[in-house]
């Protein structure tokens, strides 16, 4: 079962992910958080830890633990070591890549977002989940 927290806004993605991403403050790493039906966290996983100003993410392994989860949806994250929560053109990419892949396998991807020092941006929020 699912924790009683409830993943359904940015703010409350970043702050659930705030402790994970000060393990290595220096690196990017993307985390997936898989959900059950009512947004509760089934867990968080990290996909993938990089360098200072990158790190690479495929669908395959993005989607591979949400299946084993027999998650329904998920939401992803990762940090900006820099303090700035802008998207890059890397990670509009990323995001584009995910959706793609969430519609086929009928797992909804709620959001992207980036952690940067205390701030945070949604791609979501900034309209990269429009059709």
């Amino acid at each position: 079962l699912g924790e009683e927290v409830h993943l359904d806004r940015p703010a409350k993605i970043a702050e659930y992910l705030r402790s994970a991403f000060e393990e290595n403050p220096m690196q990017e790493s993307f985390y997936c958080i898989y959900l059950d039906r009512k947004n509760h966290p089934l867990g968080r996983h990290l996909i993938t830890l990089g360098t200072a100003t990158g790190t690479l993410v495929s669908p395959r392994e993005v989607f591979r633990g949400a299946i084993l989860a027999n998650a329904v949806g998920l939401c992803v994250a990762h940090n900006h070591p820099s303090g700035d929560p802008a998207p890059s053109s890397a990670d509009v990419q990323v995001t584009r890549a995910l959706r793609e892949a969430a519609k086929i396998l009928q797992i909804e991807l709620l959001d992207h977002v980036i952690v940067a020092a205390n701030n945070f941006s949604s791609l979501r929020s900034l309209g990269y989940f429009a059709s």
